[in-house]
């Protein structure tokens, strides 16, 4: 079995209300950190779980129709929080970037995608075509800016489609569909619908031999799985799909049950924050 060194880093963050992001939740604004996973597979080199807020999402919505986002959702992001400069402080070069993985086209989670040129990127079909098929004010209202993922990555793209079942299932699968992106078994693409279109997770072994599920926006914390606890309908119809994330977050809630020792890391979760 091959174990991964992973780690979370912080690249911005959000302001929204409590209440939008869990059911009973308060009428406070609170802050949703945007988290990236670093992982380092033996053979792959490091990998990109996602890639946080940028500077050009910052010029990406410095003016209508885009400014409509910050409006909605605030952000927060200094220049010196860019992935890059991070990865760069801890040793880590843009050419040492062996493969980012995407969990949805969400701009807070795809905004850094363009400062890695020529890497592979490892996303849905599903989520891919969503976007590229909608004109730029009708993605803006799901939450997707295209010119953060232009037409032009498509020579990077890899799709979680096109890999097959893992060879072994785990109980962690827990009858989500799932893709084993290099044939290994290291790194296992696992779809959590109902966010967005195309919405997928990764599932890992760790070096101290826990796994570990990062799940992106299948629910933006740990206490939501903790106490099965999904975001109003107001917030899951807007985005995606009510029923499906409901049905997500269920079987999230069942997992953190019956595999205690399986971590579950959301992408907002500031209990994950570095």
């Amino acid at each position: 079995m091959r174990r991964l060194e992973w780690r979370m880093l912080e690249v911005g963050h959000c302001l929204h209300l409590e209440c939008g992001a869990v059911r009973g939740g308060r009428w406070r604004v609170c802050e949703f950190p945007s988290l990236v996973g670093l992982l380092r597979h033996p053979s792959r080199g490091w990998i990109l779980f996602d890639t946080g807020y940028s500077q050009r999402f910052l010029d990406a919505t410095a003016r209508l129709p885009g400014a409509l986002y910050r409006c909605v959702t605030p952000v927060r992001f200094d220049p010196r929080q860019a992935l890059a400069l991070q990865l760069r402080a801890i040793g880590i070069g843009v050419s040492d970037i062996g493969a980012i993985v995407l969990s949805h086209f969400h701009a807070d989670h795809v905004a850094g995608v363009l400062d890695f040129p020529n890497v592979p990127m490892f996303c849905s079909r599903a989520g891919w075509d969503a976007m590229r098929s909608r004109g730029r004010l009708q993605a803006l209202r799901l939450g997707l800016l295209p010119e953060l993922a232009p037409a032009a990555l498509a020579d990077r793209v890899r799709f979680f489609e096109d890999a097959p079942a893992p060879a072994v299932a785990r109980e962690s699968d827990a009858g989500f569909r799932t893709h084993d992106l290099f044939g290994d078994g290291s790194l296992v693409a696992v779809a959590l619908p109902g966010h967005s279109p195309g919405h997928y997770g990764v599932r890992f072994t760790g070096e101290d031999d826990r796994e570990v599920m990062l799940i992106g926006d299948a629910s933006w914390s740990t206490r939501a799985i903790r106490e099965n606890r999904p975001p109003p309908a107001w917030t899951t119809g807007w985005l995606g799909n009510t029923r499906l994330y409901r049905e997500t977050l269920q079987r999230l809630h069942g997992l953190s049950r019956s595999v205690p020792e399986l971590q579950l890391v959301p992408s907002h979760c500031p209990e994950w924050r570095p």
